[in-house]
């Protein structure tokens, strides 16, 4: 097996991957000599590597010292894995919970391809209950998920998903305009919760609180689905939306994300929000 490997081995990619770990101690900042010494190859070699590394994101450089430190699609890279592979078993003991509470149906859900993305999920254990298949998908601008997570992104990209999905009026109460989506986001932002008022299915309604990483980085958001008939009222506002935003806290905090600690004003707001809820 080994001998297959080196058969196929690219010596100038494993010099890449290389460099980028001499990143791994936290805030390290390092320039083409620090790189050269550390790796034992010539400056030109680093340079190169640096070079096409820096081009596509994986470092950049900080222009006031001229050395660099790691860059975005590092973290990008590593929020989708730690999502696809951790979080479900974070996530199920709140959805277990949310379900016995409430005896509605309960789901996580991220962020994939554009699409808010169902990543497990729990049963209603009602006769009359909404039921949708984990691993299936629904547009983020008509869904409390989608929402709840579109909310606390950065505003650029919050855009770019607005812009990239074409808004289908699914229900007669469905929200197409791009700036009335943008000012519901923005109240979105102040609750610390969304709501779908029959805005997919109608007779359906959902209601979703965000969930945060130790970045302080929105990365899902837990949800309730219900039939209108049992959600809407009094019983949304004074029972299932205290009982979602306290989990969707808690779990926040399992992941965690710290309040005092986070720096992002847009998700120290939510978090406040999701502890008055």
């Amino acid at each position: 097996m080994k001998a297959v490997a080196g058969k196929y081995f690219i010596q100038t990619v494993s010099h890449a991957l290389d460099l980028i770990d001499q990143f791994q101690v936290g805030n390290a900042e390092l320039g083409i000599t620090d790189l050269s010494q550390r790796m034992n190859l010539t400056k030109n070699a680093v340079f190169r590597i640096v070079a096409t590394l820096e081009e596509k994101k994986y470092i950049k450089k900080n222009n006031s010292t001229g050395k660099y430190t790691l860059g975005i699609k590092p973290m990008e890279l590593g929020q989708v894995a730690t999502r696809l592979i951790d979080y479900v078993d974070y996530a199920r003991p709140f959805l277990i919970d949310l379900k016995q509470q409430s005896h509605e149906t309960c789901y996580f859900s991220i962020i994939k391809d554009g699409y808010t993305y169902f990543l497990d999920g729990v049963e209603s254990d009602l006769t009359v209950r909404v039921k949708k298949q984990v691993g299936s998908s629904r547009p983020l601008y008509c869904t409390a998920a989608g929402r709840a997570q579109l909310a606390f992104m950065y505003p650029q990209k919050q855009l770019d998903l607005l812009l990239r999905s074409e808004k289908i009026g699914f229900t007669s109460r469905t929200i197409t305009d791009l700036s009335v989506l943008q000012s519901e986001l923005k109240n979105v932002a102040q609750l610390g919760y969304a709501i779908d008022n029959q805005e997919y299915d109608s007779g359906v309604m959902e209601i979703a609180a965000p969930v945060f990483d130790s970045h302080g980085t929105i990365i899902g958001a837990l949800s309730i689905l219900g039939p209108e008939m049992r959600l809407v009222g009094t019983r949304m506002k004074d029972e299932l939306i205290p009982l979602l935003c306290q989990s969707a806290s808690r779990l926040s905090n399992i992941l965690g994300f710290s309040r005092t600690e986070n720096k992002n004003d847009r998700n120290q707001s939510s978090y406040k929000k999701q502890r008055e809820c």
